[in-house]
């Protein structure tokens, strides 16, 4: 039985780098929202996709609703928590999710050449902004997994590789926001 918290967390540098990244690219982020060809249903599709290999439950509930709130179904939620959407997602929409799912289980260090796959698919503009929506969910996703990172320390099972001290303060910043989400991630912590 493993007695260590085993998701992906923020060490104290790679927080910086990630508030510096998306810091430096708000216009960019907001053009990305504001991108016609991927649209609110396709962003929730990208970022619940990047989410299940995560493994964040905060991320998981809220993208879960903002997903059924974008139309798309029940059954189509639970199958992208699962890694399970080639089957519904539209073709315009397969590599981006595939590529978000490479993303994440390779811990940001994609293939050159799917990066090169969905550049030359969606053209630099559209892949671009796929990017910075991957970007934007990774860090939520890292959040939350900090934040029950301490959590988890204080029943006995700290994550490999981190700063209790981090964790500490890391959680204190973050109790406005996520303690009052925690007991609706119930369902996703379980499953």
């Amino acid at each position: 039985m493993n007695q260590n918290f085993n998701r992906k967390i923020y060490t104290f540098k790679l927080l910086m780098s990630d508030l510096r990244f998306l810091i430096s690219n708000i216009p960019k982020i907001s053009a990305a929202m504001k991108n016609k060809k991927i649209g609110k249903a396709f962003m929730e599709k990208i970022m619940t996709v990047v989410t299940a290999v995560n493994g964040c439950s905060y991320c998981a509930w809220f993208h879960a609703k903002q997903s059924l709130a974008s139309g798309i179904s029940e059954n189509e939620v639970k199958k992208m928590l699962n890694l399970q959407f080639k089957a519904d997602a539209k073709d315009f929409e397969v590599l981006a999710l595939l590529y978000a799912q490479h993303y994440a289980e390779t811990d940001r260090n994609p293939e050159p050449e799917m990066t090169e796959k969905l550049n030359n698919f969606y053209g630099e503009i559209t892949a671009n902004h796929i990017f910075l929506i991957i970007r934007m969910i990774y860090f939520g996703n890292l959040t939350g997994n900090t934040f029950d990172a301490f959590l988890s320390r204080l029943k006995g099972k700290k994550a490999l590789k981190s700063n209790v001290v981090f964790e500490f303060f890391f959680f204190l910043v973050n109790i406005p926001i996520l303690l009052p989400i925690l007991p609706f991630t119930k369902k996703y912590r379980n499953s």
